[in-house]
């Protein structure tokens, strides 16, 4: 589908047919990037999504375990530190 740049300030714009911002459940917000030259928009996604499956997938795989390991402390945290 070609679609003309029309100008809007100082910038240009594209208007997107009602049927393409339905069939890719657009909201009033885009994520918009370049990539090889490419612009891409996609629908808003808040920051952590999918965090909480990606979690259960890893809970499930044994693979949550701890990133530091318990005595991974120094002189600093036994002489210095108040808790």
């Amino acid at each position: 589908m070609k679609v003309a740049l029309i100008p809007v300030g100082n910038s240009k714009g594209v208007r997107i047919p009602a049927s393409i911002i339905k069939a890719c459940n657009l909201g009033d917000t885009l994520d918009m990037r370049v990539e090889n030259g490419t612009i891409v928009l996609e629908a808003e996604r808040s920051a952590r999504a999918g965090w909480s499956e990606a979690f259960a997938r890893m809970a499930a795989t044994g693979d949550d375990a701890p990133l530091l390991p318990e005595n991974a402390g120094n002189e600093f945290d036994d002489m210095e530190w108040t808790w």
